[in-house]
């Protein structure tokens, strides 16, 4: 296991200086826009026209995000936000792991299909299924409720064939057999066993999840009313009138992208880790 560490430091520190510039430039574009957004919030709508733009940020930012929080519901919409996507995420966490284990790992009847059936849902297009889920919800009376947007969202085919696939190659068979050996039930095996070996994963999906579920804007939209929408929904009201405020429209993008950051820190660790993982095990 050293020797492995030892080789992948060394393939780090043979890396040419070009190599190092291109991870800078490719961090810059990747950070600059939302630093472009932070500039604009800080600043009035009439400093957009100047030539040149400006750089750095203005005194206006606070005075901005007063203004957010007075034009639109946005509070709300952030607890909404934080509502939907914490719980899909979480649910999508356990429910594709353990869907995962059970397609990887354990042997029943129609295994296979079933999991094709899984992958295949993924190629219908979501447009197709909006009218009969909405009728659906019209049906259990779900409409302009929280309800409406979580429940069809607690399971993601892409997070159980995801799992399927890490699990198959991280999750050695001995380990069950083992398990099984020293009495422990397939529920225990999970929990004591399979989550363990599966966390860099499942933080992987949870983040993907978490961005998925916070940036979705559609279906939100048809289903929630004005008064009562996700952040998403009342960004497009911020961004809504006859004369387009764009600093308005990027304070609120600005704080509608801070839970995004706080999630990957909080799973940032958990996937360099499985990074890592990957990269010894080559």
């Amino acid at each position: 296991m050293s020797t492995m560490i030892t080789d992948v430091r060394r393939r780090f520190a043979a890396a040419r200086p070009l190599t190092y510039l291109t991870l800078l430039a490719v961090a810059f574009f990747s950070a600059f826009p939302i630093y472009w957004s932070v500039v604009v919030a800080s600043h009035d709508n009439s400093a957009l026209a100047q030539v040149p733009p400006p750089l750095l940020p203005g005194g206006n930012f606070f005075a901005n995000v007063a203004r957010v929080f007075d034009t639109a519901p946005f509070q709300l919409a952030l607890l909404n936000s934080v509502l939907v996507a914490g719980s899909i995420t979480l649910s999508v966490m356990l429910f594709s792991t353990l869907a995962g284990f059970a397609f990887a790992k354990l042997r029943f009847r129609g295994r296979n299909a079933l999991l094709v059936l899984t992958v295949a849902t993924m190629m219908v297009p979501t447009q197709l299924g909006i009218i009969p889920l909405y009728m659906l919800m019209i049906k259990l009376e779900w409409t302009g409720t929280m309800y409406a947007v979580i429940m069809p969202s607690l399971v993601s085919a892409f997070g159980v064939f995801f799992m399927t696939q890490y699990l198959s190659r991280a999750l050695p068979t001995e380990l069950i057999e083992a398990g099984r050996v020293d009495g422990a039930t397939t529920w225990g095996i999970f929990w004591r066993v399979v989550l363990p070996i599966a966390r860099p994963a499942a933080a992987v999906l949870g983040m993907l999840t978490f961005m998925t579920a916070w940036n979705d804007y559609f279906w939100p939209l048809v289903v929630l009313t004005p008064e009562n929408p996700t952040v998403q929904v009342a960004l497009s009201q911020l961004a809504s009138g006859y004369v387009q405020d764009f600093t308005l429209g990027l304070t609120g993008t600005a704080i509608a992208t801070l839970p995004l950051v706080l999630v990957f820190v909080l799973l940032g660790r958990q996937i360099i880790g499985g990074i890592m993982q990957g990269a010894v095990k080559g």
